[in-house]
């Protein structure tokens, strides 16, 4: 043991700038002994709790349990995200070999009888303990978190739940693998030349820079989607458009070793039984509970109001486009495969809108000090770039985030393009969550990674005005975990309720096209001119357009993993039967697949958002409404109301229930008509 403290750079102090992970200093050789000693050392400080024999307070119990842990998160922390972020064969290894492990340990945690006892003890007496506000709600959440996890189930059961555990723990990690196999299998070749019609000169050129780099001659075409989205755009080559979307729409359903078939039907089965085991009547509702909805009937309320809305739409633009193929002549009917094709000869014939036009217009570099101006307009904030400071790739930047008086507010790492390492999408994450200790405030280290068309030979990394919205949304995050201002890492940041965290990134996104933001950074990458207005007016009039689609294709995806994760315990589904069936109850349309079918559904079923993809209309909700606050009072940058929204929402966490902390800022609950606005809906 003292040999591995010494020599793993896991399990000692970090001795770096702003003591960031010594990402340069850890090999694939350190995780596994890491996690070994820093399970065991939890697992010392959890008896150091249960073997007092006085009477528990909440400093000797619930503080101590809280601080219990740290050396465990950290090693978990810089894993996982690297395990997300820059996997390798051997990270993968060894995935497989922890979870179970981890599982298991947190099981004999949150089943320890004794360390329940006190617990429960002072819960049970926690009105005589005259605890702050976010004292009351730490002890609330560890002790739910016991109840929740089986720690009233008598033995057997108990035994039950820790074999369900250790089964989910390594089915998740399977679908998450099989996905990202699958996505770096598949590529669609073109090596002739006519075969590009229709397709922007950037894209041609960085299908020819992947081809290259891959060691083959011609044009490569992958399914990240900075790939597959505009070549679903652009392609006049319907049979390659045909290829291609259908490879994207059955990832994993090869019947192959990357198939996620039947990990889908296990993980449902089994959460069922789990929730069943713990006394609720479905995983959604054992969810939900948490959660601001509550129940899954309050979720689907709100969905079903939203389906109603947008399926006559979309129904519409399907109709619209339709219209156009009519036109040509070819007597061809629109399918799935078309609908990105048509939706944009739709969007310019409308509108005389090209988003691809707008492409040089969003330098990377350029949406980034965007951002950077609108964080510092709303709360005072400036971004500072870091040298010699250690990542864990190469393209990965540093910054330290300051505030107004120059105090260290925290660091921020942007990782922004896409790589064979890396799981798709975009996501925000910490490397250390913001705390208050001994010493004072604890600077939070936070991480934005996405996967942002590359730079090329002879033009840097453009953006579409969609991939600008996404890095706005996910400083929305990180700004949330950056601004954090409590004591506990518990209640830290994001650690809020699944509809409610989305709240922050989301309202961000209304920012990103503000005349007042965009006449900062959406500068021509070559003459350096400000975007025209008349354009921008063409955006946004255009941002509403195939809204229809957008939404029922979520709308889709969110009620698919509600009926999931409300399947009764014992009932055994085929997941291609299971969905074709759900859609067809809905009415989804043919020419319309949910935005995440059950093979690749990663959200759900390795993500964390399982009975939760709904959040992100249910926060929609909140996010359009809390914009409303900013036009109501005349500035988008208005100085009270940023001022109450970083008090009442950023800096707060999970120290409070949500609905509070945002009618602390509304001085109302949210009104959904600002959601039907914002998507053209009404």
């Amino acid at each position: 043991m003292e040999d591995i403290i010494t020599f793993n750079p896991l399990l000692q102090a970090y001795n770096t700038p702003f003591d960031v992970p010594p990402f340069g200093s850890i090999t694939y050789t350190h995780y596994l002994p890491a996690f070994e000693a820093a399970m065991e050392e939890h697992t010392k400080n959890i008896k150091l709790i249960t073997g007092l024999q006085t009477p528990p307070s909440f400093g000797d119990t619930i503080e101590a349990l809280e601080k219990s842990g740290k050396l465990l998160r950290n090693v978990s922390t810089v894993f996982f995200n690297l395990t997300s972020a820059n996997t390798s064969a051997e990270l993968e290894e060894i995935s497989r070999k922890i979870a179970p492990l981890l599982a298991k340990h947190s099981d004999d945690i949150n089943l320890d009888p004794a360390l329940f006892a006190r617990v429960k003890a002072l819960y049970e007496r926690q009105d005589a303990l005259e605890l702050t506000q976010e004292q009351a709600k730490l002890l609330e959440e560890f002790y739910k978190s016991f109840v929740r996890n089986g720690a009233n189930l008598d033995t057997t059961k108990q035994e039950r739940l820790r074999e369900i555990n250790k089964n989910l723990s390594l089915l998740t990690v399977r679908f998450g693998q099989n996905l990202l196999a699958e996505t770096n299998h598949y590529e669609l070749l073109i090596t002739d030349e006519k075969d590009l019609s229709g397709l922007p000169a950037s894209l041609v050129e960085a299908a020819a820079l992947s081809a290259k780099e891959a060691g083959k001659e011609g044009w490569r075409f992958t399914l990240h989607n900075a790939s597959v989205m505009p070549f679903l755009q652009y392609a006049d080559q319907r049979h390659l458009r045909k290829e291609i979307y259908n490879a994207y729409i059955n990832r994993c359903n090869h019947d192959d070793e990357r198939d996620n078939k039947e990990i889908v039907t296990q993980l449902a089965a089994l959460r069922a039984e789990k929730a069943t085991l713990l006394g609720y009547a479905s995983h959604a509702h054992f969810i939900l509970e948490e959660n601001m909805a509550k129940t899954p009937a309050r979720a689907n309320e709100l969905l079903q109001q939203l389906w109603s809305a947008a399926l006559p739409v979309a129904k519409n633009e399907a109709a619209e486009m339709q219209a156009v193929m009519n036109r040509e002549g070819k007597g061809e009917q629109l399918e799935a495969w078309d609908w990105f094709y048509y939706a944009d000869k739709v969007r310019k014939e409308k509108y005389n809108y090209d988003a691809e036009a707008l492409r040089p217009y969003f330098k990377l570099d350029n949406v980034r000090d965007g951002l950077f101006f609108t964080a510092n307009k709303l709360y005072g904030l400036t971004f500072h770039p870091l040298k010699d400071i250690p990542v864990y790739h190469e393209e990965v930047s540093v910054y330290e985030v300051k505030g107004g008086n120059g105090q260290l507010i925290g660091l921020l790492y942007l990782d922004f393009h896409p790589r064979s390492s890396k799981r798709g999408g975009a996501w925000m994450t910490s490397y250390r969550k913001q705390s208050i200790n001994n010493n004072g405030r604890v600077a939070p280290i936070i991480s934005i990674v996405c996967n942002f068309s590359r730079p090329t030979d002879t033009q840097p990394a453009l953006l579409t005005p969609d991939e600008a919205e996404t890095f706005f949304h996910e400083a929305g995050h990180a700004l949330h975990g950056l601004l954090s201002d409590v004591t506990y890492e518990t209640l830290s940041g994001t650690s809020v309720p699944r509809d409610f965290v989305e709240l922050p990134s989301q309202v961000m996104e209304h920012w990103a096209f503000e005349p007042e933001v965009l006449e900062q950074y959406a500068k021509h990458y070559e003459t350096g001119e400000v975007i025209p207005a008349a354009m921008v007016e063409k955006m946004k009039a255009a941002l509403k357009f195939n809204q229809g689609f957008a939404t029922v294709e979520y709308l889709a995806a969110a009620l698919l993993d509600m009926s999931y994760h409300t399947l009764a315990p014992g009932k055994t589904i085929s997941p291609l039967a299971f969905e074709k069936d759900e859609m067809e109850k809905i009415g989804l349309i043919s020419q319309i697949a949910p935005r995440y079918r059950s093979t690749y559904f990663q959200h759900i079923f390795a993500g964390g958002y399982s009975a939760g993809y709904y959040s992100y209309i249910w926060s929609e909700v909140l996010d359009s409404d809390a914009f409303a606050a900013f036009r109501e009072a005349g500035n988008i940058f208005d100085t009270a109301t940023a001022s109450s929204f970083r008090k009442n929402i950023l800096e707060k966490g999970g120290t409070e229930e949500p609905m509070k902390l945002y009618v602390a800022f509304r001085k109302r609950e949210p009104d959904v008509k600002y959601l039907l606005q914002h998507r053209g809906l009404e």
